[in-house]
């Protein structure tokens, strides 16, 4: 069953591994202090070149849909992304982003009739000890807005997971990831000139560069990729896939930044790996209710009649005479 999910799996596999380069590129290529500018710039060019690829816009229903998919999956999701990101450690807020396999599964059990089974909840816990056992570093400090922060992006981004599957889109999935993307650059927008200010004037080389990437690798093909796997798989199963992010991000801080790899961050990722194997799997499908057994038939004792009204008529042929039976 898992081979013939394969390709599905594999296309689906391509975003978080792509968002897991996302630090890297940053750190190196952006401008320092403007998370919610490379926000804005992900999502809205990204999401504006799918519509005029595509050719479609929402008809009917879909307008406000698209709307408040694009809040949860990207509007939402990147400001609470970010502002946990400044607040907290990288790893601290990878922790949070690791539990959302166990939330998409609860809602998913609540929205789309899965089953919630103990495999899930166990690998999902899994997750969430491997990714701390790839990314917390031993003097990472708490903060409460950063923690709200964490888990509402977890939260709304397995609320946008659920309502996609749930909400069977009338338009290709590209035409459908560039309403998303553009609804969300809507949405980020107006926080971005609150919060920054105006882009800055000048960009360096660099900086184009990077907002290339995540815009067109990291954003238009990524999302892509994610929202097709969110069609083709269970939504549980899609999420699952989410848990190698952190595993990407802190091998290319190894390869690019000189970083250091231990055996616990290896035992971590190894933990990742297989909850995300594990995560795959379908759970077995109900057992189908037994036929009901039709009655037996009833057993007539010898000598008896089946029912009254033949014996009725029995008797009173029984009592007419030959000319009467002639007659009838």
């Amino acid at each position: 069953m898992l081979n013939n999910r394969f390709a599905p799996l594999a296309t689906a596999a391509l975003a978080p591994a792509v968002w897991g380069t996302t630090y890297v590129v940053t750190t190196e290529l952006l401008p320092p202090d403007r998370p919610m500018l490379a926000a804005l710039l992900r999502a809205l060019p990204a999401g504006l070149l799918l519509v005029a690829v595509s050719g479609r816009l929402p008809r009917g229903s879909w307008w406000w849909r698209a709307a408040v998919l694009g809040a949860l999956n990207i509007g939402i999701f990147f400001a609470l992304l970010f502002v946990a990101a400044y607040r907290l450690p990288g790893g601290l807020a990878a922790i949070f982003g690791a539990a959302q396999p166990l939330l998409v599964a609860v809602l998913a059990a609540g929205l789309l009739g899965s089953r919630l089974t103990w495999r899930t909840m166990l690998a999902a816990a899994a997750g969430v000890v491997g990714v701390a056992l790839l990314v917390l570093r031993s003097d990472a400090r708490l903060d409460a807005l950063g923690v709200l922060a964490a888990i509402g992006g977890a939260a709304v981004m397995a609320l946008g997971v659920v309502l996609s599957k749930k909400w069977k889109p009338p338009a290709p999935v590209l035409a459908v990831t560039g309403w998303q993307l553009v609804a969300g650059g809507l949405v980020l927008l107006p926080a971005t000139l609150l919060m920054e200010g105006p882009p800055p004037a000048a960009l360096t080389g660099r900086n184009v560069a990077g907002y290339l990437y995540l815009s067109l690798l990291g954003t238009a093909i990524a999302y892509t990729a994610w929202f097709r796997g969110i069609r083709d798989l269970p939504a549980t199963s899609v999420t699952f896939l989410g848990l190698l992010s952190p595993v990407v991000a802190t091998v290319a801080g190894w390869l690019l930044l000189d970083q250091r790899f231990t055996a616990g961050q290896l035992a971590g990722a190894g933990i990742v790996l297989a909850a995300l194997v594990a995560g795959q799997a379908r759970p077995a499908p109900a057992a189908a209710p037994a036929p009901a057994t039709p009655p037996a038939p009833r057993r007539i004792a010898p000598g008896r009649q089946a029912s009254s009204a033949p014996v009725r008529k029995t008797e009173r042929s029984a009592e007419r005479g030959p000319s009467e039976h002639i007659g009838s």
